[in-house]
């Protein structure tokens, strides 16, 4: 009998409390697109070298390696510059440490399934849960091959994670690497070129609560005039007084602008970030704030209307309404997505798939969205699924990080809450205890549809398997053991047993003697039943 392992209990996922908000520079003109590289390359180069300074500390960085730091950008910048420098190089740096602790994660599930499948003899099969034998010697041979050079590049990465050192490439290694084959890329020398310094350019300041409209290195005004602090080897270009500079172009946010005037004007931090696309030599200008004190909503207040339980898959949620007793209502619901193509339009396909859902939320009345805690770090490896890439990539397609993420930031706006659930079983038990009996003639019930059904029940609290074996002492065969889900014709104690011909000899009713002293036998085992044995007394002799 397998074990089950144990099954986290459901959670609150903590809403996101971070606002960012985008829009355009309009009118620039030549002056102000001279200005803004000039001010971005000269920040740029300056953060390039802390960060090369940084990843040189490792694990001996501390308060005051930060504060030298900080103090040897202040003469080339401004104090404020290099505060928001030093600061984009540690979260830049903490960024990369947890990729490289994911890396690690990756190359120890691989080295485990390889080390399980050598053990086993060639061509054996594998089971639901591990995969099997490798099918030829040639295979096992370059997988023993693939084994070292696992065990080899997790010894590297390892050391370098426990001395502190990561690989980081300011501007992107996605657009480095797209330099050694420009023709794949579709780009020319000088279209790769011009993208590369507009990504590594800084232009980034921190909001600072207190001072005039919420940022005193880059000022944007409620009528949308934006100025910036000039650094000191550039404060010759200035065109208003106190080395700032004022752009010709204005920006005026639509989306939660009300939102953002109210914080200017109370002079609470906004911080922003100023960037090129250099596809359309476009400037555009990022605002960014931190909202505080958010209500946290308990679970149990959560459940009082019921839930809806979403199963994640690679083009498509599938979602179904639940009461707070657990009881799916109304018809399963669809949203699907289409994760090809540009990253934008992923994106964008991902936020309409989930603003239906949201709707449909807010039209249902219920207060919460359970999900899967999901994480596939052992399943996307290809030493676990072997020739199988279509699976391999379909696991990986599927967007957990990102619509979980999104899905958290947008049910905030919407006043819905989510309910992140342990991942385990619930398919298998969906499809189990779910998918059939919900099946009906105009209505057929998807595997997907069941896990809905089944993480909408764990969210609740509520057991996901419909009926649970009786206590060990009570089960028909004493001891044995029993499915949790009774079959359609399985005898056991909940059903009526049918009648088994012959003597019941387990129990006799109280009128028994007086039935059988009374009634016509009919059979011979009738009349021996009927008949009283009497022992005659024992023969004496001498």
């Amino acid at each position: 009998m397998a074990v089950l392992r144990q099954i986290a209990r459901p959670f609150v996922a903590e809403a996101a409390s971070g606002v960012c908000i985008r829009d355009r520079l309009k009118g620039p003109t030549a002056e102000d697109d001279a200005v803004l590289r000039l001010v971005g390359g000269h920040l740029g180069s300056l953060a390039s070298r802390d960060l090369a300074r940084r990843v040189a500390d490792g694990m001996e960085h501390s308060t005051q390696t930060w504060a030298a730091r900080k103090r040897g950008l202040t003469p080339q910048s401004s104090s404020r510059w290099a505060g928001a420098v030093t600061k984009a190089t540690h979260d830049q740096w903490g960024l990369s440490r947890r990729a490289q602790w994911q890396h690690l994660r990756g190359l120890a599930a691989g080295i485990a399934v390889i080390r399980h499948r050598l053990a086993l003899p060639i061509g054996e099969k594998g089971t639901k849960r591990q995969p099997g034998g490798y099918r030829s010697r040639g295979q096992w041979h370059a997988k023993s091959r693939r084994l070292t050079h696992l065990e080899r590049e997790y010894g590297r990465v390892k050391a370098d994670h426990e001395a502190g050192r990561v690989s980081v490439v300011r501007g992107g290694r996605k657009l480095l690497n797209q330099r050694h084959n420009l023709q794949a890329a579709g780009k020319s020398a000088g279209q790769w070129r011009a993208q590369w310094q507009a990504a590594r350019w800084f232009l980034t300041a921190d909001g600072e609560c207190g001072k005039r409209y919420g940022n005193e290195t880059i000022r944007v005004t409620p009528g949308g005039e934006v100025g910036l602090k000039l650094p000191t080897p550039l404060a010759h270009l200035a065109n208003a007084p106190h080395g700032r500079y004022v752009l010709a172009a204005t920006v005026s946010f639509a989306h939660r602008g009300e939102e953002w005037r109210d914080r200017i004007e109370a002079n609470r931090a906004v911080a922003y970030r100023i960037h090129l696309n250099a596809s359309s030599g476009r400037w555009y200008i990022d605002a960014s704030w931190t909202r505080k004190n958010l209500p946290v909503v308990p679970l149990d207040t959560l459940r009082a209307r019921g839930v809806i339980g979403v199963d994640m898959n690679a083009d498509h949620l599938a979602a179904w309404r639940l009461d707070e007793h657990g009881n799916p209502v109304g018809q399963p619901r669809r949203f699907d997505y289409d994760l090809t193509g540009t990253a934008t339009h992923r994106d964008a396909q991902l936020r309409h798939a989930l603003t239906r859902l949201l709707h449909w939320a807010r039209a249902t009345g219920v207060q919460a969205i359970g999900i899967e805690d999901l994480d596939f770090t052992d399943s996307k490896t290809r030493e676990k699924h072997g020739r199988k890439k279509r699976f391999r990539q379909l696991v990986s397609g599927i967007p957990t990080g990102k619509l979980r993420a999104r899905l958290v930031s947008m049910c905030a706006e919407a006043g819905i809450g989510v309910i992140a659930v342990d991942p385990a079983y619930t398919s298998g038990w969906g499809a189990e205890h779910w998918q059939k009996p919900l099946t009906t003639g105009r209505r057929p019930v998807t595997r997907h549809q069941a896990a809905g059904v089944a993480i909408g029940r764990r969210a609740l609290g509520h057991r996901i398997r419909r009926r649970t074996a009786p206590p060990r002492d009570d089960r028909s065969d004493r001891r044995g053991h029993r499915t949790a889900q009774a079959r359609p014709g399985d005898r056991g104690l909940e059903g009526t047993r049918p009648r088994i011909p012959g003597p019941r000899t387990r129990s006799v009713s109280p009128g028994a003697a007086r039935t059988r002293a009374t009634r016509t036998s009919t059979t011979v085992r009738d009349v021996r039943s009927a008949q009283v044995w009497v022992q005659d007394s024992l023969l004496l002799t001498d």
